[in-house]
C-alpha cells in the first residue's frame, strides 16, 4: 500500500524542499490563485510551494543547463506539490467531460502529488513569458508536444513558439525530467510506476 503523508506534514519535512530554496528560478503557483482552468484558488491555506528532494535538485540541475544556455531566460514554476485531495477537484470539475483526459485519475495518483512532477514555463528579463502557442491550462491540441510537426506545417504554430517549447525540453531532460504527449509545460521526474509504488503520496 502506498505510504501518505498529510501537506501540512510538510514543512520541515526531510524528504521535501521548498520551492524557494531552489536555485535559479521564479515561482507563480497557478492554483493559488484564480488564473488556472477551474478560475479558484485551490490551495489556501495549504503551503504547496514543495518538491520532493528528487525533484528539486533535478529542477536545480535544469536551471543551471537553462543559465548555460541562455542566461537571460529563467524558470517560471506554475505548479509543484498538488494535494491528492486538490487532485481530487479537479478531476471533478471535468466530470463527464473529455477533458478529463488531462488529468491523472485520482485513484492512481498523479505525480504531482508525490512532489515528483512539476508544471513549468520560461520568462525573459523583464518577467515576461515566452510564446509557447498557448497559455498554461491550454487543455486543447494546439497544446500537445506530440501534434507540433502537423502544427507547424498548417501554420498554427511558428517556429518560435516550438523552439522555445523546445529550449523549455531540453533543459528539463538535462535534469532528468520526462515530459508528456499533451502538455508542454508538464513534466514528471522519475519513473511513473515507481514513483506511485516508492514515494509517499501527499493527502
Amino acid at each position: 500500500m502506498t505510504a501518505t503523508l498529510p501537506c501540512e506534514s510538510i514543512s520541515g519535512h526531510p524528504q521535501f524542499r521548498r520551492l524557494q530554496s531552489i536555485a535559479g528560478i521564479k515561482v507563480d503557483l497557478r492554483y493559488a490563485g484564480p488564473h488556472n482552468f477551474v478560475g479558484r484558488d485551490l490551495y489556501s491555506p495549504l503551503d504547496c510551494a514543495w518538491l520532493h528532494c528528487d525533484a528539486a535538485d533535478a529542477l536545480e540541475r535544469s536551471a543551471a543547463r537553462l543559465a548555460t544556455q541562455r542566461g537571460d531566460i529563467r524558470m517560471l514554476v506554475l505548479d509543484a506539490l498538488r494535494p491528492q485531495r486538490v487532485q481530487e477537484q479537479l478531476w471533478e470539475a471535468l466530470e463527464g467531460s473529455d477533458l478529463q483526459m488531462y488529468l491523472a485519475n485520482p485513484v492512481r495518483g498523479s505525480i504531482h502529488s508525490f512532489g515528483m512532477a512539476v508544471d513549468i514555463t520560461l520568462i525573459d528579463p523583464n518577467g515576461s513569458e515566452l510564446d509557447m502557442g498557448t497559455p498554461f491550462d491550454d487543455l486543447t491540441a494546439l497544446s500537445h508536444p506530440a501534434k507540433e510537426d502537423e502544427f507547424l506545417a498548417n501554420g498554427a504554430l511558428t517556429r518560435q513558439q516550438v523552439g522555445n517549447r523546445q529550449l523549455l525540453r531540453d533543459a528539463m531532460q538535462h535534469g532528468g525530467f520526462a515530459g508528456i504527449n499533451t502538455e508542454w509545460w508538464h513534466f514528471d521526474c522519475g519513473d511513473r510506476i515507481k514513483v506511485r509504488v516508492e514515494f509517499a503520496r501527499i493527502l
